[in-house]
């Protein structure tokens, strides 16, 4: 399992919803808002650390999910 760097949702490659590769990682996504928000700043997603888990950012604006 990957972990989505936008929201921290545990995401199994296989069946992700997106991917994105950024300097030669492949990031995997539950969400095609999730990829997109990444795109935009993905070193504002790599530095910080998801604490809260997936409940952490709010689902209705980002269409993750």
């Amino acid at each position: 399992m990957a972990k989505d760097p936008v929201c921290g949702m545990a995401v199994d490659e296989k069946k992700a919803a997106a991917t994105s590769a950024y300097k030669g990682v492949t990031y995997y996504f539950c969400s095609a808002g999730d990829k997109k928000s990444f795109e935009k700043e993905p070193e504002k997603y790599l530095g910080k650390k998801v604490e809260m888990g997936h409940g952490g950012h709010g689902h209705g604006g980002h269409g993750c999910c």
